[in-house]
């Protein structure tokens, strides 16, 4: 921990108001491609709950449960909305940092779900005199805090299950559907995502005793319908599978913001009553004890080794 003299909590951000949920998701998607009325679709998804998103205040949560735990002041950039990652950096200048160890809501490989925080953190340093060195983390899906954590959820959803089908419940992992073409290049030798992903739902699975039935599924998916993604989803999965009972475990994410509460707890929850499948979904990590713990271990740690410039590259942009 000596080495740095601030941490900063990169995440994704997420509107806080109905005024700010299309200007985000044209933040979020711009020269991707992704037609308008994909936009609007989500737009009603945030409606539906207030026109804000959870994220922001997660991180809020997070930060005030890891400040007591480390020698450290914390600060919170975000890479799509208010506070934006330069306004944080231009404030951690102002402040005297100088260098700084990054914290990402984003345990895994891939372009999006590492190198995008790079390069967006790298962006944000040219344009602010003066900036801060700043050195993300490394990914932390394998970290015994995450997976105690995920135990710890997933053992609290088996026990709002009818007590008949706890033993015989399969275990459904999600995680954020990328492209194909993303998670071939995920990582420094291809297929990091899938390959992190599955270790980390062995690894719970095994932390609530092993010998369960398990499934990785995918959620989420925003692109072309033309372009392949990985499948299955999980609302095509639960339509098809064979099992007394479910529990939706989110392995992908680290706080239950928006694409979780919709897409597991209003659209797989509604088709699994409508199918007559009892269900539970697991919280994340949220601010586990674990979880909020092993941001301090992580500090304590190494410093990691920087990316090679080929590992997750960018995929192609559609323009218009």
């Amino acid at each position: 921990m000596g080495t740095y003299d601030a941490l900063l909590v990169v995440s994704f951000g997420g509107p806080e108001k109905p005024d700010d949920v299309m200007p985000f998701l044209e933040n979020v998607v711009r020269g991707r491609g992704i037609p308008r009325e994909r936009l609007l679709e989500v737009e009603a998804h945030y409606h539906r709950f207030g026109g804000h998103s959870p994220i922001n205040q997660q991180c809020r949560d997070l930060i005030a449960a890891v400040e007591p735990t480390i020698d450290l002041p914390v600060y919170w950039g975000n890479r799509n909305w208010h506070p934006y990652l330069e306004d944080t950096l231009r404030r951690m200048a102002e402040d005297g940092v100088r260098r700084a160890a990054a914290f990402v809501t984003s345990a895994y490989s891939s372009y999006s779900a590492c190198r995008q925080y790079i390069d967006d953190i790298a962006l944000a340093r040219v344009a602010v005199e003066g900036a801060p060195e700043v050195v993300k983390l490394r990914h932390y899906s394998d970290h015994p805090g995450f997976v105690a954590a995920m135990v710890d959820h997933t053992r609290e959803a088996l026990e709002r299950l009818p007590a008949e089908h706890r033993d015989a419940a399969r275990l459904v992992f999600t995680a954020h559907s990328i492209p194909i073409s993303m998670a071939s290049t995920a990582g420094p030798h291809g297929g990091g995502y899938e390959a992190q992903l599955r270790q980390a739902a062995a690894a719970v699975t095994a932390g609530l005793g092993g010998g369960r039935e398990w499934d990785l599924v995918w959620q989420s998916r925003s692109g072309p319908p033309h372009v392949p993604w990985l499948e299955p989803d999980v609302c095509d999965h639960l339509r098809e599978i064979d099992a007394p009972a479910v529990v939706l475990v989110p392995i992908g994410f680290v706080s239950d913001h928006m694409e979780v509460v919709y897409d597991l707890d209003v659209e797989a929850a509604g088709l699994a009553a409508e199918i007559g499948l009892p269900l539970a979904r697991a919280a994340t990590p949220g601010t586990h004890p674990r979880f909020v713990a092993m941001i301090g271990e992580l500090l304590a740690e190494p410093e990691p080794l920087p990316c090679a410039a080929t590992c997750c590259p960018a995929p192609p942009r559609r323009h218009g």
